[in-house]
Formats: C-alpha cells, structure tokens, sequence
C-alpha cells in the first residue's frame, strides 16, 4: 500500500486545481474541450514553467562564466536547475548533465564509453526498449566490432523476460541498457535486478528512464544504475534532456570534447552553449511538481506529490482499461493494471486502422497517438507492424471524466 503524507495527498489529489495551472486545457476541438491523452510524446506545460523561461530570455538572457549581471544571474539559474533536477533524481548536482534530448545524450555517452572496448566485448538491450537506448548502443558494433546482444520480450505480457536477460549476462557483457518503463505499453521493468546482474558481471548499467520518470520519482540509488537519462517534457517541462551519471565513471570517460572545455563532472559531458531557457523551464517543471504537496523540503515534496499522482493514475489506468476491455474487437496490449505499470495504455480494433482511430478522436478533442512510439521492436513482436497501436496516456491533469469520455467515443467509433 502507499501511504502518502496527510499534508500532500490532498492537494495533489485535487485535479481541477492542478488543471488551472495548465492553459493548454482551455483548447476546443470539434466543439469539445480538449482531452490530452498524448502526454507519454510530451505532456502539456503549466504557465509557472512557460513563465521561467519568458523570464530568464527577456530578463536574464546571457552566456556562463563571465563577471557581469546577466551572465552570473545565468550561472545561478543553471545551479539551481541542477540542483532541482538532482532532486528529482535522488542525485548529486555535480552528477545532473544537459542536453538536447535524451536521444543525443545516450549517442554522447555511447561513443564515449566504446572508445575502450572492442570486439571481446559485449553491450545486453531489449526488446522492450525505445529505440533511442538501442540505436546508440548498436552504432558501437559497427564502429567498435562490440557484439551487442538482446534480451527478449514476453509478447503476451508486454513485459521484460529476465531468464533471457539471466542468459545473456556474462563477465564479457560491459553494459546493459534497459528502460525503467516502456513508452508503448506503460510496463514497468525491475532494473535494480538487472543492475545486480551486470554488477556482478563487473559491467554497467543504463536506464532509459524517459517515460518512467514522470509517473514514478526516480532514485538512482535504488535503482542501482550507473547511467539514467529522461527527458523534461514528458514531466510538463520543455524540450531538454537530462542524464545522471556517477561522478567517478563521467570523470573517467573518453568523452569527445573540446580542450577548453570543463574536465569534471556534469561539465564535460555537455558540449557547447547549453539551451538555457529550457534547463530553467525544466528547473520550474520539478519545482511546480513539489509545489503540489506542500512540503518545504525538495525530496520530501517529491517523494509525496509522486506517491499522491501514481495513486490517482493507478486509479484512471484501472478504469480506462476496463472499459476499453469491454469494447468488442479491440486488444489491449502490455500488463494488466494489477501488473507493475504506468497509466499508459495501448490498443488497437480489428478492422480499424490506428491512424484513422487517432484522427477519429481528435475530430472529438480527444487527443491519442499511434505508430510504434519508436519503440518498434515491440511493435514487431506483437505482429503489429507497420501499423502500430494507439496509445492514451494519462498525466496529472486527466481526470475520471476524461476517461469515460475517451472510452465512449472510442466504443462509439469502433462499433461503428
């Protein structure tokens, strides 16, 4: 059971509070308000967060490093964001690095790590992940002859087969790269247990923690990863993307960079003038999400607006499940609410094209995606290639009509 803190559930739990935060639910399509069901490709922004960055470009807008105003009231803006970010994480702020996405960190990171290893080498992924924790990982078996390896999927389940994973690790495997949730089907992996695997093996870990990390406060401690990236706008934050990587492994590696360029850590992993407005945008995403509990202390406010959110979402994926399970020629895929997952869920209709559903929908102002979320792999062994699924995810500001309202258009559609 979770239990919340008696000062933070309440708040949290009051949805039409956290809804006036967000303008972009005043938008009316087709008539209807608009319900966003698209948040696991990016979930909306509260003014508070839009606010910061307006702020920071017209009022404090400068490059690092320098002894006049803007530039030190820069300095102190990027400070406080890897601090909040740190929280976030359960990290060390000398351990928050900055990027463009998370896409680009995991290639950055990718090469830096290959350039020691070779050919008796092995890299461990899965078939579960997002291809942004596969392609980079990949890349290395053509530029450095490493023998990357893959860890199946249990189609049935949409979960990770850790037998499999179990089978591959070896005292060859230098890393494992897993996601912590899968962006298609919302199951949530135990990569602690495949961290003590790799560990053991005397390799490393990383976790793709994209989609995981706005459902779920993320602790690298007890993950046990080595390396985690995530991305600010899948928590109501902008386009940035964020990597934890232990200190004394980030200082070590043989990372491409320019000579001027900071030797410790986070700095040297971040090449070049950083997105600064987007770094303070995502600062304001973590502060507007402990501002929900009411707690003073960072971590503490987290720990109980996450706790008081994965409630309220465990809620909605229960119902929305149930009642797209009672519509007659749709398939859910992924585990069942009784199974560890995020409130993400994917279907799609016997007869019914994905991308026609999405459409159908949106024509409602109820906003679905579909596709294979980059995660195509899952796609192809759930034999629902090329076409996809469709995907309704549910944030901080869906609330129990919403579902119903999803629910029965999509019943309304494919019944048609």
């Amino acid at each position: 059971m979770t239990h919340l803190h008696p000062l933070a559930s309440a708040p949290v739990q009051d949805v039409e509070r956290i809804r006036t935060a967000f303008p972009a639910l005043e938008r009316r399509e087709g008539g209807a308000p608009v319900a966003y069901f698209d948040g696991p490709g990016g979930t909306q922004v509260p003014s508070v967060v839009a606010d910061a960055i307006t702020d920071y470009l017209l009022h404090h807008n400068a490059n690092t490093h320098w002894r006049y105003p803007t530039s030190e009231e820069t300095d102190a803006a990027l400070t406080s964001a890897r601090e909040w970010l740190a929280a976030l994480l359960g990290a060390s702020a000398d351990e928050v690095a900055f990027g463009a996405n998370m896409t680009t960190l995991t290639f950055h990171v990718a090469r830096a790590l290959g350039r020691s290893w070779g050919p008796d080498d092995e890299i461990i992924v899965t078939e579960l992940d997002h291809h942004a924790n596969v392609a980079p990982w990949r890349a290395l078996a053509r530029d450095r002859g490493v023998t990357v390896r893959t860890a199946h999927m249990i189609p049935g389940s949409g979960e990770l087969d850790i037998t499999d994973l179990e089978r591959l690790v070896s005292r060859r495997t230098k890393l494992v790269a897993i996601g912590a949730a899968s962006n298609a089907l919302g199951t949530i992996t135990d990569v602690r247990r495949a961290g003590d695997l790799v560990h053991a093996a005397g390799g490393l870990l990383f976790v793709d923690a994209v989609h995981y990390a706005p459902h779920l406060l993320v602790d690298v401690t007890a993950l046990g990863c080595d390396l985690l990236a995530c991305s600010a706008y899948k928590f109501y934050g902008p386009h940035v993307g964020v990597l934890y990587g232990r200190r004394a492994l980030v200082e070590a590696l043989d990372v491409p960079k320019l000579l001027p360029a900071p030797d410790d850590s986070p700095g040297r992993l971040e090449t070049g003038t950083l997105n600064h407005e987007g770094i303070v945008g995502a600062a304001r995403s973590v502060q507007y999400l402990a501002s929900l509990s009411g707690l003073s202390d960072p971590r503490a406010a987290l720990q109980a607006t996450f706790a008081a959110l994965h409630l309220r979402g465990q809620q909605l994926a229960e119902q929305l499940w149930s009642g797209l399970a009672a519509i007659p020629g749709l398939t859910l895929y992924g585990p069942p609410p009784n199974r560890p997952r995020t409130p993400t869920v994917s279907f799609s209709v016997a007869g019914h094209d994905p991308g026609d559903i999405t459409a159908a929908l949106a024509a409602r102002g109820l906003f679905v995606s579909h596709g294979d979320f980059y995660a195509t792999t899952v796609i192809e062994r759930l034999g629902r290639a090329p076409a996809g699924l469709v995907r309704a995810g549910c944030a901080c500001y869906t609330t129990s009509e919403e579902v119903a309202r999803l629910v029965e258009a999509i019943e309304s559609i494919c019944g048609r």
